[in-house]
């Protein structure tokens, strides 16, 4: 999903451009919006990595004992 993201932020980037460019407001907003749905993939990406390192470290755990 951090892929997909990272899309997101880049085609973002590309529409905010081409807003800028071309002064169309509507297109810049849509840009902005793609770079922070995008962002918003990477975290929620790194958050359930996260989750399913302790999930893991926390089951190594319950195997010890």
């Amino acid at each position: 999903m951090a892929d997909k993201g990272k899309m997101d932020q880049a085609k973002g980037k590309a529409k905010e451009t081409v807003g800028k460019v071309t002064g169309d407001d509507r297109m810049k907003a849509e840009g902005k919006m793609d770079q922070a749905k995008g962002k918003a993939k990477e975290a929620l990406s790194e958050t359930e990595k996260r989750a399913r390192g302790i999930q893991d470290s926390l089951r190594d755990k319950n195997d010890r004992t």
